[in-house]
Formats: structure tokens, C-alpha cells, sequence
């Protein structure tokens, strides 16, 4: 994940660089602008690959915590197995009147 940011970063200060050597120079919002669009672009195009793979990552993550919150749930706690066997108590222990 670091690392397409980082290329992502450097794919955008390329294309401001290029446009500012090409002469878009006199407008900085204008340059900002336009590198930020054609920097999307081309990192769309280029870096398809890793964004899948961060994609697959994220879902991955995602599912397994998912299966563990289901898992916990299922999972009676410590207070409820404790309610439980007193419940199961004959009634001669109980000393609830």
C-alpha cells in the first residue's frame, strides 16, 4: 500500500514537472489541476496491477474480520457459561427466596 502511494506521489509530481517544463508555468493552479487529472490517468493505466492486488487484500481483510466477529458471537462468554451452570443448580442450593 506504501508503495503505490509513493508511486502514485511520483507519477504526480512527473507529469507537473513535464507540464511545467512545457510552459504552464505562469498559472499554478492550472498546473496543479491538470497534473492531478493526467497523473490519475496515467496511474490508472499503470499501476492497474497493484491496485487489483490491494483490492484482494482489502477484501481479504475485510472477510476475515467479518469470520471472527461471527466466530466470537458464536462463542458463549465466560459470564454466560457462569449463568449457566448455576442455572443448572438443584434447586436445594438456590438461595434466592
Amino acid at each position: 500500500m506504501v508503495r503505490y502511494t509513493i508511486l502514485r506521489l511520483l507519477i504526480f509530481f512527473g507529469v507537473l514537472l513535464a507540464l511545467w517544463l512545457v510552459g504552464i508555468r505562469n498559472n499554478p493552479i492550472l498546473l496543479i489541476a491538470l497534473s492531478a487529472v493526467l497523473s490519475a490517468a496515467v496511474s490508472y493505466a499503470l499501476l492497474r496491477g497493484m491496485r487489483d492486488e490491494m483490492t484482494a487484500k482489502l477484501v481479504e481483510r475485510h472477510e476475515a474480520k467479518l469470520r471472527a466477529k461471527e466466530e466470537g458471537r458464536r462463542l458463549p462468554s465466560e459470564d454466560e457459561v457462569a449463568e449457566d451452570a448455576e442455572a443448572e443448580r438443584p434447586n436445594g442450593t438456590d438461595t434466592v427466596r
